[in-house]
């Protein structure tokens, strides 16, 4: 059947901080401060995997790319929050709303599926250590970042395209500070049944399959450290996971309960305030927890300091 374009609305005008109007400066020196320390802390982090050849590993590859992900994620929803805050009207326009949804559900799954990637990684590292370096190497780092990307482009392209092929005809009122999913379908004019397929799919796609990815490598990491003979190499081996296990809870545990909440349980105060830690926090903390627990990569950052001080002189 033919598709014909209904679409009345030409922009939407956010109302997500309508209710704290009077602290709307204070909120944008505060963001401001936290997405500029995210930026600088990402930069860091990044530059020092590049720099120093003894982070030239899959591990810290990953972590780059996740930190590439997490700095591009914040910058597709940050500076026009920031800008909203300071601005009288809060709109996007049609177009710029589909993009921004885009861009954020594709960086939002590739994260996903790079933290399932990094799972495999550990799973490969205590189960195979012998054959980490020919299992992990460079070709197998790239394509499972590639596999990645490709996941989260094709997941953001169909759920974008279908979301914005719903007629729009009346309010443009989103209660929200982006385009988020169940704010745009809130104000579609036809999306009962089509809401909950959307959020069925996203959370199948997104949220599930990466997630058993992460369960299975893991139960085959616990399987492999609880036979290991000496408590010390049990410790050691599960060091190693603990961050990545800390950001798949926080990763996880924030998307869960943005997107598995029953319908009954959303409300417009909560969608707009859950997601503001969401899009800051977590991109700030998620490298911190798997850099500063590293004593690996404290020693390079501390090694890539002294570099540049005697570069500098």
């Amino acid at each position: 059947m033919e598709w014909v374009n209904e679409t009345l609305v030409r922009e939407f005008v956010f109302l997500g901080f309508s209710s704290l109007a009077g602290l709307q400066r204070l909120l944008f020196v505060v963001f401001l401060l936290v997405y500029m320390f995210t930026l600088g802390t990402n930069a860091i982090i990044i530059s020092t995997i590049v720099l120093e050849r003894a982070l030239h590993t899959p591990m810290y590859f990953f972590l780059a790319g996740l930190s590439c992900s997490e700095t591009c994620y914040t910058f597709v929803i940050v500076p026009k929050m920031l800008v909203d805050l300071l601005a009288q009207k809060k709109t996007i326009s049609f177009l710029g709303c589909s993009i921004q949804m885009f861009s954020f559900l594709f960086l939002g799954c590739s994260h996903s599926f790079l933290l399932a990637a990094m799972g495999y990684d550990r799973y490969v590292a205590i189960c195979n250590p012998l054959q980490y370096t020919v299992l992990m190497g460079h070709g197998m780092c790239v394509g499972l970042v590639a596999v990645a990307c490709l996941c989260g482009f094709t997941i953001a392209e169909i759920i974008t395209s279908l979301v914005f092929h719903l007629p729009f005809h009346s309010s443009n009122q989103l209660h929200h500070f982006f385009c988020d999913i169940s704010p745009v379908l809130k104000v579609a004019s036809h999306h009962t049944h089509f809401s909950q397929f959307v959020i069925i799919m996203l959370c199948a796609l997104v949220l599930v399959i990466p997630l058993l990815l992460i369960l299975v490598s893991y139960i085959h990491i616990i399987s492999a450290i609880l036979q290991f003979p000496s408590t010390l190499g049990r410790y050691k081996a599960f060091s190693t996971c603990a961050s990545h296990l800390i950001m798949v809870i926080v990763h996880y545990g924030c998307a869960s309960f943005i997107y598995l909440r029953p319908k009954s349980n959303y409300s417009s105060s909560q969608d707009a305030l859950i997601p503001v830690s969401y899009t800051i926090l977590t991109p700030l903390f998620n490298p911190m927890i798997y850099s500063l627990r590293n004593k690996e990569f404290k020693s390079a950052l501390q090694s890539v300091g002294r570099t540049i001080s005697l570069l500098r002189h």
